[in-house]
């Protein structure tokens, strides 16, 4: 989250259109200031403190979640992501949930003890 170097109001995603031109950026509301958002897939030479500079597409393989060494039951992988989630009261202990790492896969079950 940024916010306006000139008034501090919260700046805003959105296509924003001067001078004949329109490009993504993070715009004010408030009094229109903005901050010019470009992509950039290799090293850069300068920098400017008014663009936000988004390095390749590296993010999406980023996984935020644990794995586990477990059989998946559908294809045989044996890795899985999983995650706990409170489906019940909460006296009851958590449900432990598992996904499958294999991106042809992605299968969901649920760990029962």
């Amino acid at each position: 989250m940024q916010f306006c170097e000139k008034c501090g109001t919260r700046l805003k995603f959105k296509q924003i259109k001067t001078e004949g031109r329109s490009f993504q950026g993070l715009a004010c509301d408030n009094c229109g200031f903005y901050i010019r958002i470009e992509k950039v897939t290799g090293r850069s030479e300068g920098s400017s403190s008014n663009y936000i500079k988004i390095l390749g597409d590296e993010s999406k393989e980023i996984k935020t979640l644990p794995v586990a060494t477990i059989e998946c039951p559908k294809c045989g992988n044996s890795t899985a992501y999983w995650w706990l989630l409170q489906t019940r009261s909460g006296d009851e202990p958590p449900t432990q949930f598992y996904r499958c790492t294999n991106e042809k896969c992605g299968h969901t079950w649920r760990l029962y003890t």
